[in-house]
């Protein structure tokens, strides 16, 4: 089964046993030209993906296209995130082809918050304190493990009817908008 990964990432090839093939194609933000690179990338995996009727098509989102936010960019371009994944999910459905985005919420990363730290001038810890209490379940923000097991899932022959979904992946963060 071949997964791609679109994700604010570097890009890289991670080739796994077998002929399982994880790529991250580098998103900032998202555009037309973007998607055609990325579309332009993709192509012979969608059509080995087509002609064994099946694969899975992963992408990362972030749970601030569905909530409040204050950068109407950063926002913009990640509901976009979820609108492509639904079309592509539509437009190889029929080829036994899933697509699926994962929207993260507040991640313990370096990224997240060793960076708002440097820029509030506050210690990380402080930072990673603030985050924590925001996140309902057991006041902890999330790991990258959390969104790695949530592609894995998605991956898996159990999800294997699963399609055009958003997953958050949270700890029940967004179950709190009103």
């Amino acid at each position: 089964m071949a997964v791609n990964v679109l994700a604010g990432l570097p890009a890289l090839t991670v080739l796994d046993s077998g002929l399982n093939t994880i790529r991250a194609v580098p998103v900032g933000l998202m555009t037309a030209g973007t998607l055609k690179m990325w579309h332009r990338a993709s192509n012979s995996q969608h059509r080995l993906m087509r002609a064994q009727r099946s694969g899975s098509i992963i992408m990362i989102s972030s749970v601030a296209a569905w909530e409040q936010y204050p950068n109407v960019v950063y926002k913009a371009t990640k509901a976009g995130m979820v609108a492509f994944t639904q079309q592509v999910a539509i437009q190889n459905a029929e080829f036994g082809v899933r697509a699926n985005v994962i929207l993260p919420g507040l991640m313990d990363t370096p990224m997240a918050v060793d960076t708002r730290a440097r820029a509030s001038g506050k210690s990380r810890a402080e930072v990673a304190a603030g985050r924590d209490a925001r996140v309902p379940l057991r006041h902890k923000m999330g790991t990258a493990w959390d969104v790695a097991n949530a592609a894995l899932f998605l991956a898996s022959d159990e999800a294997n009817f699963i399609t055009g979904v958003a997953l958050p992946v949270d700890g029940g963060a967004l179950v709190q908008i009103n």
